[in-house]
């Protein structure tokens, strides 16, 4: 007997109705306009406040910008600012940064004005963090309370994943990394109806963050760095060697994590927690320079635009100093995201490896390092083979980073996370 055409095939799934559907897509679409605004309105906020104190402060009082100096004294201010926030602000500035990652909590409302200040305090400052956790926190927590207010028949879940898509979406640029972060989330759970079902609303909410924040800001990954053809024997064998170096020097700094978080934990108190870490990073600073600040993608533009303008040392110990900056900056209580410090690490691992040899081409250095950094540090492998690809705009170069994640990933499955639990052991 014929089977009828309108019943789902055996084993799949029914798909949802268009009826369904439809209604999610004006809350999706205000959900991502939203959390562009948020993240925009932060990181101008950040600019204004680090042109200050970074341009405009010292040239006031006629001392060197980037001077070891300034740089210690401003890493050193940061942590006790933030300090402050974190021990007097209500909320406390949210959870220790050390146990969160881009699945947020959802916080009460009272807890996010001190987690946005001390957030646009860490942007201009100069730790060695990103944005992307503590926004996605925000934003997150909005969603939910508005959302669950307005739309009282929506799930909880539901916002939660429409406020982190449309984040992702805004930090990126593009909804196809919201999607591929959401798409690996959904991996391990039961998913009612087809997949793209349950990516229509946050590929929604995502492409309204992504189109929010290129219409004012106009973001690109692209390093443009010297353009790369096909694909030969050569580059495959850096690209499987760069990433499984990289991985590894990433798995470094994820083991070294907990041991670094419990040593600042025994000060037990934020305004010694923090200042300390602003006086380990104001040391680091001094050892790699002022390319070692902040969260580091204006800093790779400048590395890119000219790869043959540092030697293999420097690029080596601006790799390391950059990856121990972001271990103590997630460790000390500063709030942020290890995602863009870590493409820095890559780009600067990259191109060391291509002043070491120099037949190793430039992008595919680079990209093959940030994908081995990324793995190691997000255990993300869609995002960290999305952001290695977007660096060098090269069709060749997805086949070669797919196949160096592969034994990158080996290198750093089912071991520890750059995670902690609250009790200070590390997620596996």
């Amino acid at each position: 007997m014929a089977q009828d055409s309108t019943q789902p095939a055996p084993g799949t799934a029914p798909a949802a109705s268009a009826r369904a559907l439809l209604p999610t897509i004006v809350p999706a679409l205000l959900v991502g306009v939203v959390t562009s605004l948020v993240l925009l309105g932060v990181s101008a906020a950040a600019e204004e406040l680090q042109h200050a104190l970074w341009q405009d402060l010292p040239d006031a009082l006629g001392v060197g910008r980037y001077s070891v100096a300034w740089m210690f004294a401003m890493l050193t201010a940061t942590g006790v600012a933030v300090g402050l926030v974190v021990w007097k602000v209500p909320g406390h500035a949210g959870p220790d940064p050390a146990t969160t990652g881009l699945e947020a909590p959802v916080l009460p409302l009272a807890v996010l004005p001190g987690l946005l200040l001390v957030t646009a305090l860490v942007l201009a400052g100069g730790p060695s963090l990103g944005p992307e956790n503590p926004i996605i926190a925000v934003n997150v927590s909005l969603a939910v309370w508005f959302g669950a207010r307005a739309f009282p028949a929506t799930a909880r879940r539901g916002w939660v994943a429409l406020a982190e898509a449309g984040t992702i979406g805004a930090l990126f640029g593009t909804p196809v990394a919201a999607a591929l972060v959401i798409s690996e989330a959904l991996a391990g759970q039961r998913v009612k109806g087809q997949l793209w079902d349950s990516l229509f609303a946050p590929l929604a909410a995502a492409g309204a963050g992504a189109l929010t924040t290129t219409l004012v800001s106009e973001p690109s990954f692209d390093l443009h760095l010297p353009p790369f053809g096909g694909p030969g024997w050569a580059d495959l064998l850096a690209s499987l060697v760069v990433a499984s170096a990289a991985a590894l020097l990433g798995m470094c700094a994820v083991y070294a994590f907990p041991y670094v978080h419990g040593a600042f934990r025994r000060l037990r108190h934020p305004m010694l927690m923090l200042p300390a870490g602003g006086v380990v990073l104001g040391a680091l600073a001094a050892l790699g320079g002022h390319l070692t600040l902040f969260k580091g993608l204006d800093e790779i533009a400048e590395l890119a635009a000219d790869p043959d303008g540092w030697t293999a040392g420097e690029f080596a110990v601006m790799t390391v100093v950059k990856l121990a900056a972001l271990l103590v900056a997630a460790s000390c209580g500063f709030r942020g995201g290890r995602i863009f410090p870590s493409v820095f690490v890559g780009t600067a691992l990259g191109l060391c490896a291509h002043a070491l040899v120099p037949g190793v081409h430039p992008a595919v250095g680079v990209s093959a390092a940030v994908l081995g950094v990324l793995l190691a540090v997000t255990r993300q492998g869609w995002v960290s083979l999305f952001v290695a690809a977007v660096l060098v705009a090269s069709p060749g170069m997805l086949t070669l980073l797919c196949l160096a994640s592969l034994p990158a990933w080996l290198l750093v499955t089912g071991r520890p996370h750059m995670q902690l639990r609250p009790d200070g052991t590390a997620v596996r």
